[in-house]
């Protein structure tokens, strides 16, 4: 009721055009559309809640779309999941893929127990909750009373430690999720008769399930919003009223418009240089874009760990290349390394390879002609590439100390990975390192993971960069064309890294 007032006050009386409100899942169901590569396609968002939908079935044609069929609160697979969050420890609307990353851990002993006492799940993927065993329609508490009678105990208190029940539960409302999204998306494709599916949503961040969709779906192409939270909803509002609403046509050719969602701010090189200065940082300045990425490419392979910073931000809450983390994937220990001594986060948390395009299927089982540009799909390390045998007993935590692959640090204990395919025209710069790291190793794999530690957003400034770089064990920072060695910097920022540690470890 009083964002046109706050609008009419921002903008002044310079603006004389109208303001348009769109419902929720309209503008995830167009974020989802309209920058695909498909002139036609089926749409399922999938949420918490909107307004009132928790789920929407549309089709897009052209440079238009129709809303089909929807779902509605309280039954929601989003809120669905995020209980399971909740009751798991972790921090609802943020925990969610802490959860997806914990489930290979566990069994699915509790999957039958969810289906018969939580959920009336129909053939076609909608269901309805028996709100008895959940709190939040009508009080502060994801769960109630009666949910941890039937999982047998109270929420693990967050931060505390992780028991094969959590694992279990984890594993459980995993496989409840992709059951569910499959079925649905087999729905969508009978009521819409479409080949391709564009997807968006919260959800929609399910790379696991995904990946089964992408396998076992009736779909032959699928295309998910890099930014398919509430952020793509800002995107697909736009759209919404360009394409729809103004009804300007759009062109797709065969290829997405989301500019390998590099949509972000990028740093200006004299502002880069005046905020090292100001730190006294020392660095090198590479003139030769290809003798830059030789270097980065050279320092991974012998075990440095480089934060890279270059062109615009990522949209979306995926690192692709912009804003990212660098290491070689070949070490058994780089992904314990990375846990615990530059992301200060969870010891379990696996990480996404970043793969050329051209050698993806030599080393993920997925098709050759399969794009994951926005590392949204999961799929299986090759068998040639895993490492056999393994101790037949091995549970839990124990799995982390099981040889995995020849990439064990992108290998997640259940031979997966949530791939990102790399090509030079959507990421340029991490293309070029990818190309360097492959000639200097025979290896077209490195980790990407976002630059940033556990509590804090991705880095965007240099002075951003230079503060994390310091703050933990990277070895070297790279800021566009700006490279610094962690040796080099002579303890300048010590007091400032003592801060940091002491903020965090209070955390």
């Amino acid at each position: 009721l009083y964002i046109p007032r706050e609008l009419d006050r921002g903008l002044g009386r310079s603006y004389k055009g109208r303001y348009v409100f769109l419902e929720h899942h309209e503008s995830h169901a167009a974020s989802a559309f309209f920058p695909s590569p498909f002139d036609e396609a089926a749409i399922l968002t999938l949420d918490g809640v909107g307004e009132w939908a928790t789920g929407s079935i549309a089709i897009g044609r052209g440079h238009h779309i129709k809303m089909l069929k929807e779902l509605r609160f309280p039954h929601s697979l989003g809120l669905l999941y995020s209980a399971f969050t909740y009751y798991t420890g972790f921090k609802v609307n943020s925990g969610e893929y802490k959860v997806m990353g914990l489930a290979p851990y566990g069994k699915p002993i509790f999957k039958d127990r969810i289906l018969h006492h939580l959920l009336d799940l129909k053939h076609d993927g909608s269901f309805r909750m028996n709100m008895d065993y959940f709190g939040f329609g009508d009080s502060d508490r994801m769960t109630s009373a009666k949910f941890d009678a039937l999982f047998d105990g109270p929420p693990r208190a967050p931060e505390s430690a992780l028991g094969q029940r959590e694992m279990d539960l984890a594993a459980s409302i995993q496989a409840v999720a992709e059951e569910v999204v499959l079925r649905m998306a087999h729905h969508t494709h009978e009521v819409t008769g479409c080949e391709a599916l564009t997807m968006a949503g919260g959800v929609a961040l399910n790379c696991v399930a995904n990946g089964r969709l992408l396998r076992e779906g009736p779909f032959k192409h699928l295309w998910i919003q890099p930014a398919a939270g509430d952020a793509g909803g800002a995107l697909g509002s736009a759209l919404f009223t360009w394409h729809q609403l103004l009804d300007k046509p759009r062109n797709p050719r065969g290829k997405d418009s989301q500019r390998g969602s590099l949509l972000g701010p990028r740093n200006d090189i004299h502002d880069i240089k005046r905020q090292l200065d100001e730190q006294d940082a020392r660095y090198q300045i590479y003139d030769d874009p290809e003798k830059l990425y030789q270097t980065i490419a050279s320092l991974i392979a012998n075990q440095k760990i480089v934060g890279l910073v270059a062109g615009r931000m990522e949209f979306g809450p995926r690192a692709l290349g912009a804003r990212s983390i660098l290491a070689d994937p070949r070490t058994e220990l780089m992904q314990s390394t990375l846990n615990q001594k530059i992301k200060f986060r969870e010891s379990f948390r696996p990480f996404a390879p970043a793969v050329l395009r051209e050698h993806a299927s030599e080393y993920f089982q997925i098709d050759p002609d399969v794009e994951s540009p926005y590392m949204l799909v999961v799929a299986k390390v090759c068998e040639d590439k895993r490492a056999m045998p393994r101790h037949p007993t091995a549970q839990g935590f124990e799995l982390l100390k099981q040889p995995r692959s020849v990439i064990p640090a992108v290998t997640h204990v259940d031979d997966s990975a949530r791939v990102q395919t790399v090509n030079q025209e959507q990421s340029p710069a991490l293309h070029a390192i990818l190309k360097a790291f492959y000639a200097a190793t025979h290896c077209p794999v490195l980790i990407n993971t976002s630059f940033n530690v556990r509590g804090e957003p991705l880095v965007n400034s240099a002075e951003d960069a230079f503060r994390c770089f310091m703050a933990t064990e990277l070895d070297v920072l790279v800021i566009e064309n700006f490279l610094l060695l962690k040796t080099d910097q002579e303890g300048a920022l010590a007091s400032e890294q003592a801060r940091f540690f002491h903020q965090h470890e209070q955390d």
